[in-house]
């Protein structure tokens, strides 16, 4: 479906720290640079027809204030909104909240720089069991949809991604991604042992192995 080691290599993995909101909180940010103009990457990312042709179906109002909801996954409120360049939104999942910016930075004409940072308050406890490549693998896989997208202009098809991502070359991208979270958890300041550890727990939960 995707060169593993080509879109691995393409992404841009950060972790880090910060005092947000109700006290100090974990960041997750990912990049990738994409072959596209700015207005269509927004569009790809905000048009509520055209996010499910590489993520998932959406409902409600994509709008500052409005609430959405993602089948089978989060939901939240839009908190702001600068159109075609960034959006700021609660990702709320599990009876859990956290939040999501999303920033776009056109590259010339034709490319443009996709940034999502995703900002949670995590106890020590549940970081420690999984760290940054709990929401980092999944972001990693919805970049692949976005990216099988932007290239070609169609609809992913959601039954043979999902067969995929179970599939041996699927299950070496996972792997690859929880390593490479896991290498941007020591980047960020987190001990190697601790983060090898955490990356391992992460390809389990993900690939269903041990």
């Amino acid at each position: 479906m995707i060169d593993v080691t080509h879109q691995i290599n393409a992404v841009r993995r950060q972790v880090g720290k910060r005092e947000f909101k109700a006290g100090e909180a974990r960041v997750v940010v990912v990049s990738q640079t994409y072959g596209a103009p700015l207005n269509d990457v927004w569009d790809a990312c905000t048009n509520p027809e055209r996010i499910p042709r590489w993520f998932l179906p959406v409902e409600g109002e994509l709008r500052p204030g409005g609430r959405y909801q993602l089948q089978g996954n989060a939901g939240g409120t839009v908190e702001r909104c600068d159109p075609p360049k960034s959006f700021f939104a609660t990702w709320e999942f599990g009876g859990e909240v956290s939040w999501i910016e999303l920033r776009l930075t056109p590259q010339g004409e034709d490319a443009t720089r996709f940034e999502l940072e995703h900002i949670a308050h995590v106890d020590d406890t549940k970081w420690a069991e999984f760290g940054p490549g709990a929401v980092g693998v999944g972001w990693d896989m919805a970049l692949v949809g976005l990216s099988l997208h932007l290239a070609t202009g169609e609809q992913v098809d959601s039954p043979a991604a999902m067969a995929w991502f179970s599939s041996e070359e699927g299950r070496r991208f996972v792997t690859a991604s929880s390593e490479a979270w896991g290498a941007a958890n020591v980047a960020g300041g987190e001990d190697e042992s601790r983060a090898r550890e955490s990356a391992r727990r992460t390809t389990a939960a993900y690939t269903g192995t041990e």
